[in-house]
């Protein structure tokens, strides 16, 4: 249970989300913005749990897709996003540019859910229960937007904008080292994938 919720945070990377809403954060109050990321993690919350508990049928029943094509795909697609991690780093940043009400939605989708984190929910589903899986998804997504909050606060109480810049650049560090983190999951995913498909022990 611990190793998935670890494995989901990493996918998620809270570090690179904060980061990636730094216009957002500039151009809005705290309690604006905590609503927004708040409004945000549970749209995210609600897709993952609707592939957690519907993925395998869609994937085998209705589209006739082998899981482990689906597991080795997505780590393919986590691996890239590691490689843009670490070679872009901020500059993969996006600029949203939505109004206030559909920021919420406009987060989730991509930064929150994307094919890595909707292929982590289906693995999820083939590990655990349906009850721990829930449990770990819940946390998986509080524990993210409880990180995300305790930065804002944090870096809201630096005084300067030397500290400020600073912050960011360390937190620009940590994006490119979690970058390794989730690309050693993408290749794992893809090399149980094609053990499974063929059989290998």
């Amino acid at each position: 249970m611990a190793s998935s919720i670890i494995e989901f945070l990493v996918m998620l990377n809270p570090f690179a989300l904060f980061l990636y809403l730094e216009p957002i954060r500039k151009d809005l109050s705290h309690k604006n913005f905590i609503n927004v990321i708040f409004k945000a993690t549970i749209i995210s919350l609600v897709i993952c749990l609707f592939f957690f508990f519907t993925g395998e049928h869609i994937f085998e029943t209705v589209f006739k897709i082998d899981f482990e094509s689906f597991r080795i795909f997505g780590g393919i697609i986590i691996f890239s996003y590691a490689y843009l991690f670490i070679v872009k780093g901020q500059k993969a940043l996006i600029m949203i540019k939505e109004d206030l009400d559909d920021l919420a939605s406009e987060i989730a989708l991509p930064f929150m859910v994307g094919a890595g984190s909707i292929s982590l929910s289906i693995i999820v589903s083939y590990r655990h229960t349906t009850l721990i899986g829930s449990i770990i998804l819940v946390v998986v997504f509080f524990t993210n937007f409880l990180t995300i909050f305790l930065l804002k606060r944090l870096r809201d109480s630096l005084e300067g904008k030397r500290m400020k810049t600073a912050f960011d650049k360390n937190m620009e560090v940590l994006l490119r080292l979690n970058g390794f983190f989730i690309g050693a999951i993408g290749v794992s995913m893809i090399i149980t994938g094609i053990k499974n498909m063929f059989g290998v022990m």
